[in-house]
């Protein structure tokens, strides 16, 4: 017997869909049919695959609108912030194409090492299987491209399994992929009950799982996934720090488009603010100042630039730790007021190091704003984390940049730009809990393939 489960607008609370979870035969049938489509990979050649995802772009610009109003209405995320991530979504479908064409091997000498064996090794990339595909709530379209577009270019089939909150949104991109050319036995959308996850990931035709969400999930897909090669992209606990040579204003612009834009809501987004001595002052009266002028409330207005978290036990998680880290001396220079599952913008200063707020990763619009005197000094707080996904520093000089980028656990330093920077054709990921291996759309696609070696 399958159940129900409904879908709420987060932030008028209507609903917009009462759906049903696929039961496990179901899920067993449409794995099945992913298995038959490997062999109808087969006879789709690169240069095919790289015009059906090209096709699949030009769709999605087509009804680019009508996707970010569904992401906006599922996820409360701002209109303006679902269009960028249209963009983005689209730019991924294009990089997948062109990566589908470039994905090439070497040959080797056998007479590199002694003894002479006058062979010559024909070293090529093949498809894994079927990659099992699992996205969060707060990209729904942007990350599911990420995974499927790659995956797709590699030649595998995809069994896409996205939030329950993003249902219509994610059937959609499906259809959508299914009109510009991806055989159905090719890609399917599955949504099964949590309870029938473990299996699914244990199945024997599932190859592979590409995951991004929360480390307790992932460690649970770990634990199921036995010798499956994993793809996982965790949260962080990203540092922005901004020196006393650094560009004030673009380092005020950055804190607030990656810590309040989706509503804090992003594994990159800018969660602790170390800022020194010589100008905290300065970047504080500015960063208060041009937040609190941040316009909060209706997600679909064109001007909203901060709308609801994703549910109100998300909003009660957020506002316990601003109280905690209160309790603990932290003072609040912004903020700390609630409307359901609306946080508005949160500035707090005297922020506890071994606080919540300071260790663990806040889904939400917050921002601890520390200061420092020596860079030196900040290394091992910055570091006193379990996640080491991304970080960004301003600054002009060379010497800090470096240093920063040997010293700090982190798989990415964006200089002269916050922790969020991202862009489809760079490789991104993290250390430590922030996940294995990387996504960016050529690194995927090597991430989603194995190698095998032809010798001659």
């Amino acid at each position: 017997m399958t159940t129900n489960y409904q879908v709420m607008n987060p932030y008028s609370q209507e609903l917009l869909g009462e759906y049903q979870y696929d039961s496990w035969h179901k899920v067993e049938e449409k794995v099945q049919l992913l298995k038959q489509g490997r062999r109808t990979l087969r006879d789709i050649p690169a240069f095919r695959r790289a015009e059906i995802l090209r096709r699949l772009a030009e769709l999605m610009e087509e009804r680019a609108e009508q996707l970010a109003e569904l992401i906006t209405r599922e996820t409360g995320k701002t209109i303006s912030d679902s269009r960028v991530e249209m963009t983005r979504a689209i730019n991924a479908a294009i990089a997948s194409a062109e990566e589908a064409r470039q994905i090439s091997g070497e040959s080797l000498d056998s007479d590199a090492y002694a003894p002479a064996r006058g062979k010559i090794g024909v070293v090529c990339w093949r498809p894994l299987g079927t990659i099992l595909c699992i996205t969060p709530f707060n990209f729904p379209i942007n990350i599911a491209l990420h995974k499927i577009g790659p995956a797709f270019a590699a030649g595998n089939s995809i069994l896409f399994k996205p939030g329950p909150q993003n249902t219509a949104s994610s059937q959609l991109l499906v259809d959508l992929c299914h009109e510009a050319g991806i055989p159905r036995e090719v890609l399917q959308l599955s949504v099964p009950e949590l309870k029938d996850m473990a299996a699914l990931v244990t199945h024997a035709d599932i190859s592979a799982v590409n995951f991004t969400g929360g480390t307790a999930a992932a460690n649970a897909i770990a634990d199921a996934a036995g010798y499956k090669k994993l793809l996982l992209e965790l949260g962080g606990n990203d540092p922005l720090i901004v020196m006393p040579d650094g560009n004030l204003p673009a380092a005020v612009a950055a804190s607030i488009n990656q810590r309040f834009a989706t509503a804090g809501q992003r594994c990159t987004a800018a969660k602790r603010l170390f800022v020194h001595t010589e100008v905290y002052d300065e970047f504080r009266e500015l960063l208060v100042k041009e937040s609190a002028a941040l316009k909060v409330g209706d997600p679909m207005e064109d001007d909203t630039f901060v709308g609801p978290v994703i549910h109100q036990a998300a909003a009660n998680e957020i506002r316990q730790r601003i109280e905690d880290a209160i309790e603990k001396g932290a003072t609040v220079a912004l903020g700390n007021q609630y409307e359901g599952a609306l946080v508005y913008p949160t500035i707090l200063e005297n922020v506890a190091v071994d606080c919540d707020l300071m260790v663990e990763e806040t889904f939400g619009p917050v921002m601890p704003l520390c200061r420092f005197d020596n860079v030196e000094d900040i290394v091992p707080l910055i570091n006193n984390t379990a996640y080491g996904l991304q970080a960004g520093v301003f600054t002009q000089n060379l010497g800090v940049m470096r240093y920063l980028f040997e010293e700090l656990d982190v798989g990415t330093l964006a200089t002269n730009d916050g922790p969020g920077f991202r862009t489809e054709h760079f490789p991104f990921g993290g250390v430590k809990e922030s996940g294995v291996g990387r996504e960016g759309i050529k690194y995927a696609i090597r991430e989603m393939s194995y190698v095998k070696t032809l010798v001659i």
